[in-house]
């Protein structure tokens, strides 16, 4: 028995939501490592359906524990707003169901109305953030002016360390444009937030150690996906932190042995949500057909998604950076009724072949893909339950990804149901 760990293999949105909450209804303890409330998942339980943003998917299943580890950054008011959502569905969340890491960053109005103005100034050469302030709170987690959760314990500590981060802020405001941010206004919002927040504060890698030694399944719970990581993805069209296996462990205050299973949740196609280069991109009839039938919009940001072919390079290499050790392949009812499936098997750069995806902006950006060609399928796979289900040409498109990216699939998805699921191999027992 094991710990398992669930990355996105592509640029996010691969169908995390029902894989984790098919996995959470099996763990003891959910943790999230990284990442804050621009990613997002829908989980749909008894019919009741839940938008997460920052809250790990164990809050909705009693008796589970959750807990947000210390390489999150929080919103607290958007935590909160959260918490009051869920908690109108009939969901209890406490101190002793809601752990969050004392050591962890907060998110705060400055910091959003940094990342906005920051955007608005790169123009054409926009990153495409969701505006929630993330980059900027990492940025400062990293520069050593972060206010932690624990600061709002300590009144007078929390006034120094709000005036020495709108030194910062308000040069970098103003120097923008923008209005500067009031010192009296946010460290009174700040005071207001404190009580509401700091019982949930822990030294979450002691409650981890603790479970670990009751031998308690923990499952660590990704936000993003690989593409997506600061280091591994394609740079600057990233995210924030360490999207990778590696961060369940630092992220949340475990030994790397800790970890366990790593599930690399994939996608049978790819899409991508804003800029940054998409070798695969389909404009046209096809890439329309994947994004309507997938009903491909963001869970946080409700932003339509662009869709393509799978890109089999790009998981492998997501695979080996990724630390994954099996595939839950979602959505693969999404390709029903295509006549030819096209998959990325390598890419041509100036007129060399490549089998990996390039560091460099420019040449990510000028990769053209080389394609194989497969046989599609008329009969409907959804629902599908068992291999015996399926159409033997669903068959074959699924044992050439795994051969492709090197890889095993150890779960399939067939729809956005909970059940209709083919399991391979139980993570938690690999």
């Amino acid at each position: 028995m094991g710990n398992v760990a669930v990355i996105g293999s592509q640029w996010g949105d691969e169908g995390k939501g029902k894989i984790v909450d098919w996995l959470s209804s099996r763990a003891d303890v959910v943790v999230r490592f990284q990442g804050g409330h621009n990613a997002g998942h829908t989980l749909v339980i008894d019919g009741v359906e839940y938008k997460l943003h920052l809250l790990p998917s164990g809050i909705v299943r009693e008796g589970k524990l959750s807990i947000i580890g210390n390489g999150v950054v929080v919103d607290p008011w958007a935590l909160f707003e959260e918490i009051e959502t869920v908690s109108g569905k009939g969901v209890k969340v406490s101190p002793q169901s809601l752990k969050i890491a004392e050591n962890v960053n907060l998110i705060l109005p400055v910091h959003q109305k940094t990342d906005q103005a920051l955007e608005a100034a790169r123009g054409k050469g926009m990153i495409g953030t969701t505006g929630r302030g993330i980059g900027p709170t990492y940025e400062d987690k990293v520069a050593r002016r972060g206010i932690r959760l624990c600061d709002l314990a300590d009144t007078e500590l929390l006034r120094e360390k709000v005036e020495n981060l709108l030194v910062h802020h308000n040069a970098l405001l103003k120097g923008l444009g923008a209005e500067e941010m009031d010192v009296d206004w946010l460290y009174k919002e700040l005071l207001e937030i404190a009580p509401k927040i700091l019982p949930y504060a822990a030294p979450v890698w002691k409650v981890l150690d603790e479970a670990r030694h009751q031998n308690k399944k923990i499952l660590f719970e990704g936000a993003q996906g690989i593409m997506l990581d600061v280091d591994h993805g394609t740079y600057p069209f990233v995210t924030s932190s360490n999207t990778v296996a590696g961060n369940a462990a630092s992220g949340s205050g475990v030994g790397p042995k800790a970890v366990g299973y790593v599930l690399g949740i994939t996608k049978a196609y790819t899409t991508r949500v804003g800029t940054g280069p998409f070798p695969t991109e389909q404009l046209n009839e096809d890439g329309e057909t994947l994004g309507r039938r997938g009903h491909e919009f963001g869970t946080t940001t409700g932003r339509k998604r662009r869709c393509g072919w799978f890109d089999a390079v790009m998981v492998r290499q997501a695979i080996k950076v990724g630390g994954i050790d099996g595939l839950a392949l979602t959505k693969l009812d999404v390709l029903d009724g295509f006549d030819e499936i096209k998959i990325c098997i390598g890419y041509e750069l100036d007129g060399q072949k490549l089998d990996y995806y390039p560091a460099s902006q420019v040449a990510q950006a000028k990769v053209t893909p080389i394609y194989e060609t497969v046989p599609g399928w008329s009969e409907s796979t959804r629902g599908a339950r068992s291999w015996a289900d399926l159409p033997p040409a669903a068959i074959k498109y699924v044992k050439r990804l795994e051969e492709l990216v090197e890889s095993t699939v150890t779960l399939l998805s067939t729809s956005p149901e909970r059940d209709d699921t083919i399991l391979v191999h139980d993570p938690f027992f690999s």
